[in-house]
């Protein structure tokens, strides 16, 4: 059976500020590598927790059909949101436990349609620790930022297509989108 990990990052250069995401997504079979595949993008301004959440869905978004899967992420804001916190703010009718709306409701909604299609274990990593999933999509989240990091000082331009993700060389290039994020921990 083929083991799939999705490795996530986000990262923002202020908090908000221009900011990325980035996936890895490996796919192995008795342990061995058979495939990989990396996606980023970024936003102009944005936060870190929302990049973050962006890493998951576009991790979870890109797999064809439904799948077992292994998401590691060093945003304890996304692992305890989806693993903790989540049925009670649903509960609630998407309210904090302070009866306060909870921050990042579009994205946390669109994780949770996107996790339902899956069978995904959350696991948490300490993120710049050296853990060679999470330094590649750190990388990536880098990578998917940097475009806006120009734009907001005068340089470069904000806009940025996604490659066909059909075309045989797709795989070996990022994926771009839209989004934000850096490596500031706050919570919003």
């Amino acid at each position: 059976m083929t083991e799939i990990l999705a490795y996530t990052d986000g990262a923002c250069s202020g908090n908000p500020g221009p900011g990325g995401w980035g996936v890895l997504l490996v796919a192995k079979e008795r342990g061995r590598v058979v495939r990989e595949r990396e996606l980023a993008g970024g936003e102009a301004r944005t936060t870190n927790n929302r990049m973050e959440l962006l890493a998951a869905i576009h991790a979870l978004e890109a797999l064809k059909r439904p799948s077992r899967l292994t998401l590691v992420t060093d945003s304890a804001y996304v692992k305890n949101g989806i693993t903790s916190w989540m049925p009670a703010w649903k509960a609630k009718g998407w309210q904090t436990s302070a009866g306060k709306p909870v921050r990042n409701v579009d994205l946390w909604q669109r994780l949770d349609a996107a996790r339902r299609v899956h069978d995904v274990q959350w696991d948490w990593v300490k993120g710049h620790a050296g853990h060679p999933g999470n330094e590649r999509a750190d990388a990536l989240a880098r990578q998917g930022m940097a475009p806006f990091k120009k734009t907001s000082s005068g340089q470069g331009s904000p806009s940025r297509a996604a490659p066909d993700a059909r075309r045989p060389d797709a795989a070996a290039r990022p994926e771009r989108g839209r989004s934000k994020a850096r490596r500031t921990r706050r919570a919003d």
